[in-house]
């Protein structure tokens, strides 16, 4: 058992976000431990092949520079297109919240193919949303996140037997797919102690039939299923 003081509470900053306890001591996110602990194979490779994209799109330019200055734009070519990407993922996160909630939104251009995959998917699957963006913590174990949503999906979905099973989901926009630390991000989640309610107060975590990721893109959205097997 983790020594953190309940209430956990998130704090937003310009450069993203972190978590508290009631004493003001910082609790790690399950995102930062996963991107500090697993190397991932396929972003090794995504790095090389963006730096690759860089140098051809940008191949007369790059030969007007010095050769030191040419190496410093090619060693941070794959760090600028992986923060368009993070801001792309966080943008349609916000607006896909702002829509599972009913609100109308005005969505930039350069996002209106998600948008739109995602809508689509919410009316195909006629999905009723439970709770959205919430923050989970485990004081077992000592870390804290925030979950994109707990959905009912009235449809039902391949491999549940019930009528209406209810999913823990996780939303991602990147392109190469759904990454298998995945779920161990959702079991870390879905195997949380608590939640934080509206009040601000932690509420024991609510119980889910599984787990799925959305994979959104601008020419459609799947539903994936996840197996996340519980915390040992």
């Amino acid at each position: 058992m983790s020594n953190y003081k309940a209430p956990i509470r998130r704090v937003d900053t310009a450069r993203g976000h972190h978590y508290v306890d009631a004493n003001g001591a910082r609790v790690p996110g399950v995102t930062t431990i996963l991107s500090g602990g697993l190397p991932k194979a396929a972003l090794v490779n995504w790095a090389g092949k963006a730096t690759a994209e860089y140098a051809i799109d940008n191949w007369n330019t790059l030969g007007e520079l010095s050769p030191a200055k040419r190496l410093e734009k090619l060693n941070k070519a794959r760090y600028e297109e992986k923060d368009r990407a993070a801001k792309r993922g966080t943008e349609v996160h916000n607006l896909a919240e702002r829509l599972v909630r009913g609100e109308e939104v005005e969505v930039p251009d350069e996002l209106a193919g998600h948008v739109e995959s995602y809508v689509q998917f919410l009316d195909a699957w006629q999905v009723q949303p439970v709770h959205i963006e919430i923050t989970v913590m485990s004081h077992r174990h000592g870390y804290a996140g925030t979950l994109d949503g707990i959905f009912d999906f009235p449809l039902g979905v391949p491999g549940y037997p019930q009528e209406c099973p209810r999913l823990l989901v996780d939303l991602k926009t990147n392109r190469s797919g759904i990454f298998g630390e995945t779920a161990l991000q959702l079991a870390g989640y879905r195997y949380a102690d608590t939640y934080v309610d509206d009040n601000g107060d932690e509420q024991p975590m609510i119980p889910v039939d599984g787990c799925a990721a959305v994979h959104v893109r601008a020419d459609g959205a799947d539903l994936i299923p996840v197996t996340a097997g519980p915390v040992q």
